[in-house]
């Protein structure tokens, strides 16, 4: 529908600057933002007027990295390092989805989670199991959210359950798997999804790469996330001068349909070059790299170099879908990084994690995550009046304030995603 919101409204002018017009009006046409005014401009009164006086209108958040079927055990096992954590627990977790049953209800709890959260777009990884992979992208569809959904490839170093037997019949359900979905939704669709080089042999990676040349696809995996990963990946592959190369030779690296590579917590010089000339989107995913003891990544470094980087939240690694939960926790890492690994990176600020949570992440799907005109209208209207204050607070100053309170839990009172209104 086409309608004007009413309220206080913020979005993101630079990664250093925030737009915010209080008491403003936000016209939405055909799905996308008309622009933010003082006045309501004469050719849009005819609208139907949506009055959000006194609340907080800000762009949908976007979601570069997390795993669906790993929701169920959030906030569970946070004692572990990576490797182990994988073995132990996720991939315990993720051999479930076997049972189609299983994977309806999981899937049914985790979408409903997402529709209520202040994420509109997102980027997820499901399992190996093809049946399994379409429930998540039913359940993604009727949410009413834009999602890419990944079936995972692994064909060794897992669980026996979670192998898939070859590469060749990995990447025929794949195939498989896109040849079913194909045409199937309106807001979701396909990512190639190798978990990541130490589950995927060189024959399965260069298969996947196959089916991007072919269709044009995007792709998501990890890269760097954890010292003894990054050994690993060196053993495993020795003719790759670095992690990054592992995937760039099998052009999954971002040079067709684009990529979005979580952490990247380590990445050498030369990886980082390759990041950039790609065009591949860095997935920071913070609260994951705490949890899990990976690291903190040099993500003033990216900015500065002008890399793409958006938030994840990293469910299970992460213990919350929220993305209010990652910037505040992204600020804190980069005071820690800055305090005791390079006193020359300069933490970052609140407008520069707004940024990466709405217009940086949201390129990788487009114009999506600002009100500037033609943006897509992916809208979260937050009552901050939920958490009484005493004192005057200007725009900018409620909306932090929201982020560090968590009101993506408790004050959300409207969404809407391209201009469809969400059933909260």
């Amino acid at each position: 529908m086409d309608f004007v919101i009413k309220g206080d409204i913020v979005y993101s002018r630079s990664p250093r600057e925030l737009a915010v017009t209080e008491n403003g009006w936000l016209v939405c046409a055909n799905g996308c933002s008309q622009g933010v005014f003082t006045e309501l401009p004469e050719q849009w009164k005819g609208l139907q007027v949506i009055d959000h006086s006194g609340k907080l209108v800000i762009p949908g958040l976007c979601d570069l990295h997390l795993h669906a079927p790993q929701y169920a055990f959030r906030g569970l096992h946070m004692d572990e390092q990576l490797l182990d954590w994988l073995q132990k627990y996720a991939f315990v977790e993720e051999g479930k989805f076997s049972d189609a049953a299983y994977a309806r209800r999981a899937y049914g709890i985790f979408a409903d989670q997402m529709r209520r959260s202040a994420t509109t777009r997102a980027a997820i990884f499901a399992t190996v199991h093809r049946e399994a992979t379409e429930i998540l992208m039913d359940e993604m569809e009727r949410s009413g959210l834009i999602s890419v959904v990944g079936k995972v490839n692994m064909d060794r170093d897992a669980p026996a359950y979670l192998v898939e037997e070859s590469a060749q019949r990995s990447a025929e359900e794949t195939r498989a798997w896109l040849d079913c979905v194909a045409g199937k939704y309106s807001r979701t669709g396909p990512i190639i999804t190798p978990r990541f080089i130490p589950s995927c042999t060189e024959a399965l990676l260069s298969a996947l790469g196959a089916l991007v040349r072919d269709r044009g696809l995007p792709v998501q995996s990890h890269l760097s996330e954890n010292p003894g990963e990054v050994e690993l990946v060196c053993s495993l592959v020795p003719e790759s001068k670095f992690y990054g190369d592992a995937y760039d030779r099998h052009h999954l690296f971002g040079s067709h349909g684009g990529a979005i590579m979580a952490h990247c917590v380590y990445s050498s010089e030369e990886e980082i070059e390759l990041m950039r000339s790609r065009g591949v989107f860095v997935a920071h995913c913070p609260s994951s790299n705490i949890n899990i003891c990976s690291g903190i990544a040099p993500v003033r470094k990216y900015l500065d170099l002008g890399l793409r980087v958006g938030l994840g939240s990293d469910v299970a690694g992460g213990e919350s879908e929220s993305l209010f939960k990652e910037m505040r926790c992204a600020i804190a890492a980069s005071k820690m990084y800055w305090k005791y690994v390079d006193g020359t990176a300069a933490p970052l600020t609140f407008p520069e994690v707004f940024w990466m949570a709405t217009v940086s992440g949201g390129a990788f799907f487009g114009r999506v995550g600002s009100f500037e005109p033609g943006y897509a209208a992916d809208i979260v209207v937050l009552d901050d009046a939920r958490e009484p204050y005493p004192q005057k607070l200007d725009v900018a100053a409620r909306l932090e304030r929201c982020v560090y309170l968590s009101a993506d839990k408790t004050a959300i009172v409207d969404k809407f995603v391209q201009g469809d209104r969400i059933a909260l």
